[in-house]
């Protein structure tokens, strides 16, 4: 029996057909759907977000440097500058293999094993992508034309164009002025990145590292266009310029500082002179010094080395951070501490014998001229002989007399004990021993033969040679305070605290008068007297101007009971330490100073000519002179 024929269902079929396009479009659209979702939340939502990676990408930030403030001497001396250096710098993004390229740059032009690792804390610290840092600083002609030429095989190696600081004066300065150096990673730690992103320099000591932020500007930024190399494409799209940092001009008179380096040669010492009359420092020599030239873009071991192990310490200074006995140079403020408390009378005289004995003591404090003979002393002595002879008997019973308390106080009006210069950051305090001090720092009680010590400077008893000079600048201005300060003219930041001393008041000028007159006895002849001042035969002959000074010497090893002290016999540096200080002229103070000659034996026969030379370069030089008067007016305005 034959199949029934069955016939298809157009019907049917067509709406199957029309069902499934109908379902292929509804897809289709909603996939376009999302499409044109994704793409809103892209381009409209997100842009934004996605239009800063896009920038980020071919649009870098890049810090600009802003240039140093300059710093100046009184006349215009340029002593701080800053000078273009060449150094090679890496992208760390642009480079396929840190490694290989550094490498590739040792044996180019030799990178040592320090200066590898110091890039690479620099890279670490730095603030963003695309940012170069430097690898090796300050290079020769010979070193950059072999980067440059090989240049394209180190893709992200540049040389690059920088302005480093330069200290023209190199080692007459360095004590002064103080230097820059290469960020390290303490300074890193305190530091606002923003502020030095666009440097790799700090102020570290004296006038740079004090007058930090006034020097260093604010940095800039630019925005440019890179492919994919990085390489910059055309002008930038915006600039924010930096801001040079501020110019100082200080009080230190360079063709001054110039001769106290001359004065003091090749010995060990240093020299600080005041203007009394606004307590700006005219010279800060401290010897021997060091270039500090070499710190600002990285100094090598070896030099440093040299530097930091040598026995001459010339990476110290002296001026600000050493502290000395005073010396017999702390007899003329005892004897005024003598005249205002009545402990001392001006027409009182004592025998002095070439020692002094405290009471049921056997111990001999001896005057500076005994001998083991027995001979020595200075006969009958007032306080005006015992000043300019320096007679240490004589002081010896006025220190026991006033006692230390009255000792502290007022030589505590005078400084002493106290740091009071403004911008001299390493500036130290000394010390001013007291009881308190004895029972607080040794636990011990204060002795009667600590006080006759403190009457000659001698034992615990310590200064700072600028200490010294600005004392002796309120000595010369019968008590007028002036504060030590290197800022003639400049943008001042907020001062920090520092002790404050107040006018030395109520002292009759009859007192001044004494003691004023005493030390200008010491330089010069003592018509009448029958003996000359101490320092008459090394400077006082022939002296053009009236000088008011004071010899000390500072002890280095002690001299047992029953010996005499004799240079011969010990070795260089086992010798007394040499003091003078002055002022003059006498009767209207320019200038007050400090000299200090280690190991230079007699304070007189060796110190005092070095400030002969000083004040005589200072107080004959007429064009020295208009120029101190017109720096004392600008201080004034």
């Amino acid at each position: 029996m034959a199949e029934p024929l069955v016939l298809k269902d157009h019907s049917g079929e067509s709406q199957v057909y029309f069902e499934r396009i109908v379902q292929g479009f509804g897809f289709l659209l909603l996939l376009t759907l999302l499409l044109v979702a994704r793409m809103f939340y892209l381009q409209i939502v997100q842009h934004d977000v996605y239009s800063t990676l896009s920038d980020q990408n071919r649009i870098q930030v890049q810090s600009l440097s802003p240039v140093r403030g300059l710093i100046y001497d009184r006349n215009g001396e340029l002593i701080a500058d800053n000078i273009p250096s060449q150094r090679v710098t890496i992208t760390k993004e642009l480079v396929d293999d840190l490694d290989e390229t550094i490498t590739a740059l040792d044996k180019l032009i030799g990178i040592s094993p320090s200066q590898i690792e110091s890039f690479k804390r620099r890279l670490a610290r730095r603030q963003r992508p695309y940012e170069s840092v430097p690898i090796l600083f300050r290079l020769t002609e010979e070193e950059n034309a072999k980067v440059s030429v090989n240049k394209n095989a180190m893709p992200g190696v540049e040389v690059e164009a920088k302005l480093v600081r330069h200290y023209p004066m190199a080692e007459l300065m360095a004590h002064a002025v103080g230097s820059v150096r290469r960020i390290n990673e303490d300074d890193a730690k305190r530091i606002n990145a923003i502020d030095y992103s666009g440097t790799d320099h700090i102020g570290k000591i004296g006038i740079e590292k004090y007058y930090e932020n006034e020097l260093l500007g604010k940095v800039g930024y630019r925005r440019v266009e890179t492919d994919a190399r990085g390489q910059i494409m055309g002008a930038p799209l915006d600039q924010t310029d930096p801001v040079p940092g501020n110019d100082l001009v200080l009080h230190v008179d360079t063709g001054l500082q110039q001769a106290a380096s001359d004065a003091l040669g090749d010995r060990r010492g240093t020299v600080v002179a005041i203007d009394p009359r606004s307590g700006g420092i005219l010279a800060l020599v401290s010897k021997p010094s060091y270039d500090p030239n070499l710190f600002v873009t990285g100094i090598d071991f070896k030099t440093y080395a040299s530097l930091r192990d040598s026995i001459d310490v010339p990476l110290f200074n002296r001026a600000t951070q050493s502290q000395y006995q005073p010396g017999s140079t702390i007899k003329p403020f005892i004897g005024l501490t003598g005249l205002v408390t009545g402990m001392a009378k001006a027409d009182f005289a004592i025998e002095d014998p070439g020692w002094f004995k405290l009471p049921n003591n056997q111990r001999l404090y001896r005057d500076w001229n005994w001998k083991k003979t027995g001979s020595g002393g200075h006969g009958l002595v007032n306080l005006d002989k015992a000043i300019y002879r320096s007679c240490n008997v004589y002081f010896y019973q006025l220190a026991t007399k006033l006692g230390v308390d009255r000792i502290h106080e007022h030589l505590t009006l005078f400084g002493f004990g106290i740091n009071t210069a403004i911008d001299l950051p390493e500036a130290r305090s000394g010390l001013l021993p007291s009881r308190e001090w004895k029972l607080g720092t040794r636990n011990e009680p204060w002795y009667p033969g600590d006080t006759v010590n403190i009457g000659i400077g001698q034992g615990d008893i310590l200064v700072t040679p600028l200490q010294l000079a600005s004392a002796v600048a309120i000595l010369a201005n019968r008590g007028r305070v002036v504060v030590p300060r290197m800022l003639l003219a400049g943008v001042e930041p907020a001062l920090p605290y520092r002790q404050r001393l107040a006018d030395v008041e109520l002292v009759p000028d009859h007192v001044w008068d004494l003691i004023i007159g005493a030390m200008e006895k010491v330089v010069h002849r003592n018509e009448g007297y029958g003996e000359n001042g101490t320092a008459w035969a090394y400077i006082g002959r022939d002296i053009k101007y009236r000088m008011a000074g004071k010899s000390g010497t500072a002890q280095v090893v002690g001299i047992a009971q029953g010996e005499e002290y004799d240079e011969e016999l010990l070795n260089e540096r086992q010798k007394e330490h040499a003091w003078f200080v002055a002022f003059a002229p006498v009767d209207d103070p320019v200038i007050a100073l400090a000299v200090l000659l280690e190991n230079g034996g007699g304070g007189s026969r060796f110190a005092s000519p070095i400030a002969r030379d000083v004040l005589d370069y200072y107080l004959l030089n007429e064009r020295y002179r208009v120029a101190a008067n017109q720096a004392v007016r600008t201080f004034n305005e």
